[in-house]
């Protein structure tokens, strides 16, 4: 029986997915197989030695130490695409309310409580409305940084409601790439998206090479006026940049989910507790696809949605199922080859996939007797994890 470890309130349509039969799954297991979690920090957990794969419930692993991680053989998964939805529809409420009066507008008839004459009420507003007025978003053109799963959705959006789209994202993949509209127009860089759109919206990872990538330089870029919305990281824009900005003109307003100290008190700021994701739907979907991951790793050692070890797949065969990670550096393979002949092992398939400096193998091979060929395996120098998948 496989032992999942969680942490966090998972949604139960996931937790469900988990049979009886094979798993069991609770926040109290001692030496569990996988860890299934949310936003919990892992960076100063204990983690058993028990542990084979870690699964985040959501896109971002920056609560996961996923290079210590690594070098253990440990894999991590996320689950993009999961709450791309919710993402998009937040990122509409986004535009919206950066291009009309509405969340002012709300604020001053709040200050209106003292007026109890109806009539009184209609005709102070209606001489007042003009300062809440604002832009449509059709014909206006929208920026998109980042064409994932997220950025996509948001740009059919955007052009069903009669935007303009320019994308731009270096790291495009060839399935994003076939997700992608052909009315999306692609901007040769970052700096010449940023001149040339009325509003950019973010939709890239928070990694090192995207660490205050929106700064002084970037915003010097940007077309005057420009509104920026933000639902992807706090760690990919420059608090301080994007207040000399506002405070230049350069922006006319910065819709985000991450609120920071020196953006309090300002009207051109709007700024949400990081709620992106949170919606029913969005946390089921991430549920499902996390518990998905980890069974299908379990039982068959198939990864999907790695974020550290490649994505490898492969039928099931007659026979046993040998999975082993490994740094990625020549002969550990064929050392492992040897074990096997030495031991007349048969091999019926496999599979060796590297990313980096890791490497994943998949090796089906005919019943074994001998039960020292796994210990055998694990001893060979390079190799970090081995296991028998009956």
């Amino acid at each position: 029986m496989f032992k999942i470890k969680t942490f966090n309130q998972i949604s139960i349509k996931g937790l469900d997915r988990f049979s009886r039969e094979k798993y069991e799954v609770s926040s109290d297991i001692g030496h569990p197989d996988a860890v299934l979690l949310r936003s919990h920090k892992l960076h100063n957990e204990e983690l058993a030695d028990s542990v084979l794969a870690v699964a985040r419930a959501g896109a971002g692993v920056n609560n996961v130490p996923v290079e210590d991680y690594s070098k253990k053989g440990i894999v991590v998964f996320n689950t993009p695409g999961a709450n791309a939805n919710a993402v998009k529809e937040l990122v509409l409420a986004g535009l919206l309310l950066g291009s009309r009066g509405i969340k002012s507008g709300i604020d001053h008839v709040t200050t209106l409580h003292d007026m109890h004459d109806a009539s009184e009420l209609h005709k102070t507003l209606e001489a007042q409305k003009k300062q809440f007025a604002g832009n449509e978003l059709k014909g206006k053109t929208l920026g998109i940084i980042g064409l994932g799963a997220i950025g996509s959705l948001v740009a059919d959006m955007a052009l069903a409601l009669g935007m303009n789209v320019v994308g731009f994202d270096p790291a495009l993949s060839i399935e994003a790439a076939w997700r992608l509209s052909s009315d999306v127009q692609k901007a040769e860089n970052m700096h010449a998206l940023l001149a040339r759109c009325d509003y950019v919206s973010l939709h890239v990872p928070a990694i090192k090479p995207t660490l205050h990538m929106i700064n002084d330089e970037a915003l010097a870029q940007a077309k005057p006026g420009m509104l920026l919305v933000n639902f992807a990281r706090e760690s990919i824009v420059d608090p301080e940049a994007i207040v000399k900005a506002l405070d230049s003109g350069k922006l006319r307003g910065y819709v985000c989910d991450f609120p920071e100290p020196v953006f309090y008190g300002r009207g051109d700021v709007i700024a949400m507790p990081h709620i992106g994701a949170s919606t029913a739907e969005a946390e089921e979907n991430c549920a499902i696809m996390a518990a998905d991951q980890i069974m299908d790793f379990l039982e068959n050692g198939n990864i999907k949605n790695s974020v550290n070890f490649p994505e490898v797949s492969m039928a099931r065969c007659e026979g046993q199922r040998i999975i082993f990670t490994n740094e990625n550096v020549p002969k550990v393979l064929g050392s492992v080859l040897s074990v096997l002949a030495d031991h007349n092992v048969n091999v019926l398939d496999m599979m060796n996939k590297s990313r980096g400096d890791l490497a994943y193998n998949i090796l089906d091979v005919e019943l074994m007797e001998n039960g020292h060929v796994i210990e055998a395996i694990r001893n060979i120098e390079h190799v970090t994890t081995v296991r028998l998948i009956e």
